[in-house]
Parts: structure tokens; C-alpha cells; sequence
């Protein structure tokens, strides 16, 4: 309404900043990739805007067909939840067209979502049983040993659980879970998945599948008893998975490595907002508003591995959680931290606080390879990799491909590429003439088909089953022949890979009295579907072809109810 339709507010970023900069001062660091997220959310809103008032002016035609000045409250809030459309906007719209809105529906439908939300909350925190609450308050200190200490850890087992309840004991062939005064296994958490293995007395042996927290204080082992028992107050030798716990501290430390080469390459606003370190892969998660391109993948990738070849020796120790940020260490937001705190340094690149297991130097990753680059929220992109034998298998992998399709192709490898995108033009040039020759073929097929145009209370209808057509031949055809009619309604249907696809065109003289939109969601309903468009073309899907040739019979009455 002001007269623009380009993104703007992110100009006043910089202003903000300077304004602002005293009270916090990391807008200042970040006043560029706040000027580009706030761009972007425009950018994003504006899509928004344009979905959301197609919908709002159906709502208001659909009014008016009730003779209703009102918009209903639950649409208005599916408007909202599905689509991010404000409520405040439909009303000032609503306002100037002589609408109400039923701000009343739309409230009660928030609150109903809310209850929804609650009811979620807590069933998830019922999840959580109360035999693991007590624990939490009479289990003494677990003592963890796991970064020194992996194998034949003396412990005693201090509580048996099965399907969340207490037990004495488990028997061979029984799964429970296991509490230990001192313990080797690392608990789920940071993102690295727990750790798994085994424990023994000298008649029994059981294994341990995980190792996960499911309140603060507790160290819980999940187990399969595979010969004798395991009672409360026995004495255990545990022993972690050493191969698994070594891929998994790879992964962990190529994480650290890949966050500082973000942070060095895209930008300082690159903070982590999740990750997952398991041992055949790590996921990282950061903010960042754009994709990450090719060029600056393989700049992260050189980066790391540069690092992983100086074979730099990790400096690990517990420092006062005042002085680890002092001397630069990166703490998550959110994260809760006690007053002594575990840092982990590659020195001269990287400083965190982490409690997860690492390698001893960097060259013990062998190799890094990001794998996939994704967004998965406005503003935080998600990176995946392989370290070591990983990596070294997916570079076998793309071996073995490439000498395979040198083989296929009868080229050398080095031409592999060059005969690729030759063959690959090659084939679009022949889908293009094949798309001409069925275009082609379909509109001989239809011959002078307006002259079986009907006639239905003064309007002309042309209604057709089209075969070997795609939706942009079927879209092509409908256009031919909504001119060749000069003034009336056209549908087309055909049978597309196993669905079906309509399109209608009502030309411009008619589309206050028939809606092309309209009318194809009708049709779309008989096929099993659904589509929409705009009052002149609108497009449908189905997926049931055995019914096209009745929807389209269909067309006529369709068009005679919307005209009645």
C-alpha cells in the first residue's frame, strides 16, 4: 500500500545497530548477516503475503455466497498457522473491503492448539518414570572414568531397572538397564551418542547397547544379559566398544575443527544450533543465511584437513567456567555449565567447552569429507561428513563409480565428464523434439475440435482427453484452444504416469461468471485430488486415472451449477 514491493527494513539494519550497539555490542560484529537474515525474512514474507492473499480473497468470495460480511475465525487462524498470515493484516484488509473478522473463532482456535501443545509437553515429561526421578535423588556420585579408563573398569552395580521399574535382578536372555557407581561409558550428550560394550563377573556377561541420561545425575546403561545374572551390589568389569568409541572421537573432533573453519570461512555469526557425533558420521548444524556454495565447501574441507595433517596435539583440561570464555573458549547459548568446565583446544584454531571424547592429535582423523549441505529452518543450514575409514570409503566408492562409467561409456577416464554433459545435452535436445512431436500429434488428434464445443446456458464448453502429454504440452493445448474458442470454457485432462493431470481456461470475458480455480477443484475431487489456479487457469492432480473420463463428463454439469 505504500507503493513498494521490494524488501526494505533490512536497509535500517545498520542504523539499528549504531543505535543500539551500546547495550549489545555483537551487533555490531553481526549488523552483515543480520542486514542478509533480515532480507531474506522479508524475501521469505513476501511469499508469504502473495499465498496468503489468494486464500483471504476466497474467503471473502466464499463469504459473499453466504451473503456473510464476516470471515470465520477458523480460517483465519489456518491462514495464520499454515501460512504465517498475520491476524492484524486480514483484519485492516477485511476492514476495507466492509469485513469483520471473527477474532473470537480465531482466539478459540489458538487456545485449542495450545491445549494441544500443553497435552504434548506433558505427556513427554510423563515419558520420564518415576523410578528414575527417585533415582536421581538417592543414587550417590557416579563416578566417571571413561576418558582415562575404558577397559575392565571396576564397578558396582547400584540399581536394575526393566521397562522403567526397579528389579533385583536379570537373568540370561533378559534386557533391563543398569546404574554403576564408576562407569567407563559416556552418556549420551553434546551430540555424541552413547557408548556401547560389555560387562562381566566371572559367571556373567551382558552387553551394553547404549548409554543415555534421562534426567540430570543419572548414567543409565541399557543391557542384554547374554549368560548368567546381574544382581544389585554385584561387582562388574565393564569394557567401552574401543573401535566405535575411536570413530566416535574422530567425528567429534573433526566437528570442532569443521565449526572453527565455518566460523573462519563464512563468518564469525556462525554459532552451532545442534549436532549429532556418532561413529560412522557427524551432522553440524549453524547459523548461516544462504547455502553454502561448491567453492566454499571445498575451502572448509581444505581447511580441515590442512589442520588434520599438521597432526596437532589437543590440549584438554577443567578450568573455572570464567576463565574458559575469557580466554575465548565457544560456550553453546543455552547450554548450562557448572563453575569448573571442560575445555577442549586444538591450539592455534579451536577452543570449546566440550565433556565428549576426542582423539589425542588431529592426524588421527586421517580425513575429513563434508558429504551433504542442506537448510533445515530459516537461517541454520545443516553440513554432513565422514572422517577416516568413512571418508576413505566414500573415495573408493566415487572410484569404483567413475571407472564404471568409463567402462560404459568406452572413454578414458579423464573424458568421463567432457561424454557426460555431451550425452546429457544430447538428451534434452531429443526430449524437447519428442515433447514438439507429441504436442504436435495431440493437436492433430484434436482436430477441429471446436465445432464439439456444447453449448451450456450461453457459454461454449470444450472438454477433451488428451493422451502422451505432459502438463506444459496440456497447459499449451488448453491456451490453443481457449483462443480458437475466443470466448468460452476449455478442460483438458490426461492420464501422466499412473495420476492423472487436469488443466481449465475460461477466457477473460467470462471469468466473473465461471472460475477456472473453481471449477477444477470440483473435477480434482471425482480423480481423487487436488488443484487450484487463478479465475482464467487453474491445474489439478489425481490419483485416479479410471476415473478421468468421468470427471471430465462431469465438466459440463459443473459449469452449468456455477453458472445457475
Amino acid at each position: 500500500m505504500l507503493g513498494t514491493s521490494e524488501p526494505f527494513l533490512f536497509t535500517l539494519v545498520a542504523l539499528v545497530a549504531d543505535l543500539m550497539k551500546g547495550a549489545y555490542p555483537e551487533l555490531e560484529s553481526s549488523r552483515e548477516y543480520t542486514s542478509r537474515l533480515v532480507k531474506a525474512e522479508e524475501e521469505k514474507f513476501s511469499s508469504t503475503l502473495s499465498s496468503g492473499l489468494q486464500l483471504l480473497e476466497e474467503m471473502f468470495e466464499t463469504s459473499q455466497k453466504k451473503d456473510s460480511r464476516e470471515l470465520p475465525g477458523s480460517q483465519l487462524f489456518r491462514l495464520y498457522d499454515t501460512y504465517g498470515f498475520p491476524l492484524d493484516l486480514a483484519r485492516e484488509i477485511a476492514e476495507d473491503r466492509g469485513f469483520r473478522v471473527d477474532e473470537n473463532g480465531f482466539f478459540q482456535e489458538m487456545e485449542k492448539q495450545r491445549k494441544r501443545a500443553r497435552a504434548s509437553w506433558k505427556g513427554a515429561e510423563k515419558a520420564v518414570s518415576p523410578a528414575y526421578q527417585e533415582l536421581a535423588q538417592d543414587v550417590g556420585a557416579i563416578q566417571f572414568t571413561g576418558y582415562t579408563e575404558v577397559e575392565g573398569v571396576e564397578g558396582r552395580i547400584t540399581a536394575v531397572l526393566q521397562d522403567g521399574e526397579p528389579r533385583d535382578r536379570l537373568d540370561a536372555g533378559e534386557a533391563g538397564e543398569v546404574l554403576l557407581d564408576r562407569t567407563p561409558f559416556y552418556a549420551e550428550a553434546g551430540g555424541q551418542i552413547g557408548d556401547t560394550g560389555s560387562m562381566e563377573t566371572e559367571d556373567a556377561r551382558l552387553q551394553v547397547t547404549d548409554t543415555y541420561r534421562p534426567l540430570q545425575g543419572l548414567h543409565i546403561h541399557r543391557v542384554q544379559v547374554q549368560r548368567g545374572s546381574f544382581s544389585v551390589g554385584d561387582e562388574v568389569r565393564s569394557s567401552v566398544d574401543l573401535e566405535r568409541r575411536c570413530h566416535t572421537a574422530r567425528n567429534h573432533t573433526a566437528t570442532h575443527l569443521l565449526h572453527a573453519a565455518l566460523r573462519d570461512i563464512l563468518g564469525e555469526h556462525v554459532k552451532q544450533s545442534g549436532s549429532l557425533v556418532a561413529p560412522d558420521r557427524l551432522r553440524f548444524d549453524f547459523s548461516h543465511f544462504q547455502p553454502v556454495s561448491s567453492r566454499e565447501i571445498r575451502m572448509i574441507e581444505a581447511m580441515v584437513n590442512e589442520k588434520i595433517r599438521d597432526n596437532i596435539e589437543l590440549e584438554i583440561s577443567v578450568r573455572d567456567l570464567g576463565a574458559a570464555l575469557e580466554a575465548g573458549a565457544m560456550a553453546l547459548f543455552g547450554e548450562k555449565y557448572g563453575d569448573q568446565v571442560r575445555t577442549v583446544s586444538i591450539p592455534g584454531f579451536s577452543l570449546e567447552l566440550c565433556g565428549g571424547s576426542h582423539v589425542a592429535a588431529t592426524g588421527e582423523i586421517a580425513l575429513f569429507k563434508l558429504i551433504h549441505e542442506s537448510s533445515i529452518s530459516a537461517g541454520v543450514r545443516r553440513v554432513e561428513a565422514v572422517t577416516g575409514h568413512g571418508a576413505t570409503e566414500r573415495f573408493l566408492q566415487s572410484e569404483d563409480a567413475l571407472d564404471r562409467l568409463s567402462a560404459d561409456l568406452k572413454v578414458g577416464r579423464d573424458g568421463v565428464e567432457e561424454t557426460v554433459h555431451r550425452l546429457s545435452d544430447q538428451l534434452r535436445e531429443t526430449q524437447k523434439k519428442l515433447e514438439q512431436l507429441q504436442f504436435r500429434l495431440a493437436r492433430e488428434q484434436t482436430g477441429d475440435v471446436v465445432a464439439e464445443a456444447r453449448d451450456i446456458g450461453g457459454v461454449k464448453v470444450l472438454v477433451k482427453r488428451v493422451e502422451d502429454l505432459d502438463r506444459a504440452g496440456l497447459r499449451s493445448l488448453a491456451e490453443e484452444l481457449k483462443n480458437k474458442l475466443h470466448s468460452g470454457v476449455v478442460v483438458l485432462g490426461a492420464p501422466i504416469n499412473g495420476k492423472v493431470s487436469l488443466v481449465a481456461m475460461v477466457s477473460s470475458d467470462l471469468t466473473g461468471r465461471v472460475k477456472a480455480n473453481e471449477l477444477v477443484s470440483r473435477l480434482a475431487r471425482t480423480v481423487r485430488g487436488g488443484g487450484g489456479g487463478r479465475p482464467d487457469m487453474a491445474e489439478a492432480g489425481g490419483s485416479d486415472p479410471s476415473r478421468l473420463d468421468v470427471a471430465l463428463e462431469q465438466a459440463y454439469a459443473e459449469v452449468e451449477a456455477i453458472l445457475k
